[in-house]
């Protein structure tokens, strides 16, 4: 097994931390919005943010949560870290989104910040993620089942655009995903599921 250096324990903290930082309740507590943890689905997360606050919260949200992705790994690759440590910086990266240590470890369900993540680190992989999600959230209108279908194709795509180099650690990713939306499986197999752009009531 590779041994990593100092510095990688580092960067991989560091990458926890900015994961950590919540965009959706940030961007609520600016905008004067309720806090997403206690409204709507109780998710902090763009969707949710688009239920209680509307498209402009949501897409500052969405891009924030994205960016928690991108600038942890686009400057682990800058510094030139080997392929395992870009491993574990990406999945801090996505796990400090998901139990952020700022806000008592009540994260998100790590969508955007994974596409982040994954679209930095082998662009071919995010594109094919993304074209995944629209096209299901296009024809079934449900943005759980989106990302949940994203998330069983993204190792798939990993072994096929990276020569398996970030298999293993998609999977990881995919497995916290899918348990993420335990309650929107749910939800779907029961009818329950709210479409997109329908507000909680």
């Amino acid at each position: 097994m590779a041994h990593l250096q100092l510095d990688s324990y580092i960067a991989i903290v560091i990458a926890y931390l900015i994961g950590s930082i919540s965009s959706a309740i940030v961007t609520c507590k600016i905008m004067g919005l309720p806090d997403p943890r206690n409204e709507g689905s109780g998710n902090p997360g763009t969707t949710n943010v688009l239920r209680i606050g509307g498209k402009k919260a949501a897409i500052i949200t969405l891009m924030g949560d994205v960016l928690k992705g991108v600038i942890p790994v686009l400057a682990a690759k800058m510094l030139g870290f080997d392929t395992l440590t870009l491993s574990l910086i990406t999945l801090a990266a996505f796990l400090g989104h998901l139990y952020p240590v700022f806000f008592r470890f009540q994260g998100g369900k790590g969508v955007a910040t994974a596409f982040g993540c994954l679209v930095t680190l082998a662009w071919p992989v995010g594109v094919a993620l993304l074209v995944t999600w629209v096209l299901v959230a296009a024809i079934f209108r449900y943005s759980s089942l989106a990302a949940l279908t994203a998330a069983i194709a993204a190792p798939f795509f990993a072994w096929y655009f990276t020569n398996s180099d970030y298999t293993v650690m998609t999977v990881v990713m995919s497995l916290f995903l899918i348990y993420r939306h335990h309650k929107n499986i749910h939800n779907l197999i029961s009818g329950k599921e709210d479409k997109i752009g329908k507000k909680k009531k």
